[in-house]
């Protein structure tokens, strides 16, 4: 099952999402029997956007912008007792922690003077209230979900970094998981779309993003996998509010690109174990921050 992938065209110059980390192991299985999963993550980022763009944010407009981040997410998942057949259901909650380091040039500043600014606290929740899966198969798998991120987070409009977005983000997901027994590849990718309220403290409202990321890992006896991620953001329309129209609409997209490796163990009493390491540098980006430094650690305990 899929879960969060956040962050900072979209004011801040991010969303909700990194790129290339939102897809993960077995993304579109819900499982058919009872079961909590755990889920550990950590994931850096550390892009700009080169000075010469303007780029909205704090509710002005910067001459380029520099950011670093680094989440912490845990993830609670619980699948449902929903007795025999092709659907099966589950729901998840997931608290945040942020750190954040922001480096801009603002408008009406001194000539090349630039602003720093770092925060660090809790992020906005992110809930997942249902996930409904389908299985066309054994070797075939298909998981619709709604995701709510909630502006609980602490955010000042003057400040560059926050630990917060300041709106609610709706996200109806579809994740799918293709196993390919004899070959012992598989595909699982997900598919979303990002819609923001507006930000009132800025007035700011983010233009719906579509997400996609997919990943193909071939998988070895010893419970290990290596494999690729390639992950887009697309920018569907234009930024509006008053910072916006002066940036025409502040319309973005990105593309990102790289390895993996996972690694699955089963424990004793019905427990498993999943880790995963993955590096997905920016390989393409428009008026988002690009990235040669997005590293993403993850491990899962299911019982």
């Amino acid at each position: 099952m899929a879960g969060p992938a956040l962050c900072w065209a979209t004011e801040g110059g991010l969303g909700r999402q990194i790129t290339g980390t939102n897809v993960q192991p077995n993304a579109g299985i819900v499982a058919p029997q009872p079961i909590t999963v755990i889920n550990l993550s950590q994931i850096y980022f550390d892009g700009n956007i080169r000075a010469g763009r303007d780029v909205p944010i704090a509710g002005k407009t910067s001459l380029g912008l520099e950011g670093k981040l680094s989440f912490t997410l845990a993830t609670l998942m619980k699948t449902w007792d929903t007795g025999p057949g092709r659907w099966d259901f589950a729901s998840g909650i997931t608290v945040p922690y942020i750190w954040t380091k922001a480096q801009a040039t603002l408008e009406g500043s001194r000539r090349g003077a630039s602003t720093r600014d770092s925060a660090s606290g809790l992020y906005d929740l992110y809930f997942t209230p249902i996930v409904a899966g389908y299985h066309f198969s054994e070797t075939s798998h298909l998981a619709l979900s709604l995701n709510i991120w909630a502006p609980t987070g602490k955010y000042d409009e003057d400040d560059l970094a926050n630990p917060s977005l300041n709106t609610w983000t709706f996200v109806p997901q579809v994740a799918y998981t293709k196993i390919f027994p004899e070959s012992k590849w598989q595909l699982d990718m997900v598919a979303g779309l990002q819609l923001y309220t507006r930000n009132r403290a800025t007035d700011y409202r983010n233009a719906p993003l579509f997400s996609l990321d997919v990943m193909g890992r071939k998988k070895f006896d010893n419970g290990l996998s290596a494999g690729l991620v390639v992950g887009t953001i697309q920018q569907m329309g234009n930024d509006s509010g008053p910072t916006a129209d002066r940036l025409n609409g502040f319309k973005g997209r990105d593309w990102a690109l790289g390895p993996i490796l996972t690694y699955d163990r089963n424990l004793a009493n019905g427990r498993s174990l999943t880790l995963s390491l993955r590096w997905v540098p920016t390989v393409s980006s428009t008026n988002r921050l690009d990235s040669n430094d997005t590293v993403m650690a993850t491990g899962a305990l299911i019982f």
